[in-house]
C-alpha cells in the first residue's frame, strides 16, 4: 500500500559511443592542465631564466639590493657567495641567489 513497485533499469547499449564519450569527460581536465602551464607555469619558468642571467652577469662595482632590502656595492665576487660594502668599511656576505635586483650606476650615495 505504501511501498511503490520497484521498476528495473534497462542496461545502457553497449557499442562505439562509449570510447568518445570518456575523451569527452577528460577534456576539461586536459584543458585545465593548458591553462594552468601558460598562466602559470611558463612565466615562473621565464622569470627565473632572467634571475639566473642577471645573477651570473655580476661583476665588481655593481649595486645590487638583496632579498631583506640591504642595498651595497658588489666588492668581492665567489662562487655561490658576493661580498656588499654597505657603508664604508662595512662589509656583507651574502649568497648570489639573495640578490634581487641590479640598480644602475649611481644610485647608492
Amino acid at each position: 500500500m505504501f511501498i511503490s513497485s520497484a521498476f528495473a533499469q534497462t542496461a545502457p547499449a553497449a557499442g562505439g559511443g562509449d570510447m568518445q564519450s570518456s575523451l569527452m569527460s577528460m577534456l576539461p581536465l586536459v584543458l585545465m592542465f593548458v591553462v594552468l602551464y601558460f598562466v602559470m607555469i611558463r612565466p615562473q619558468m621565464k622569470k627565473q631564466k632572467e634571475h639566473r642571467a642577471m645573477i651570473d652577469a655580476l661583476a665588481k662595482g655593481d649595486e645590487v639590493v638583496t632579498v631583506g632590502g640591504v642595498l651595497g656595492k658588489v666588492s668581492k665576487m665567489g662562487d655561490s657567495y658576493v661580498g656588499l660594502e654597505v657603508a664604508n668599511g662595512v662589509e656583507l656576505q651574502v649568497q648570489r641567489s639573495a640578490v634581487v635586483q641590479v640598480l644602475p650606476k649611481g644610485s647608492i650615495k
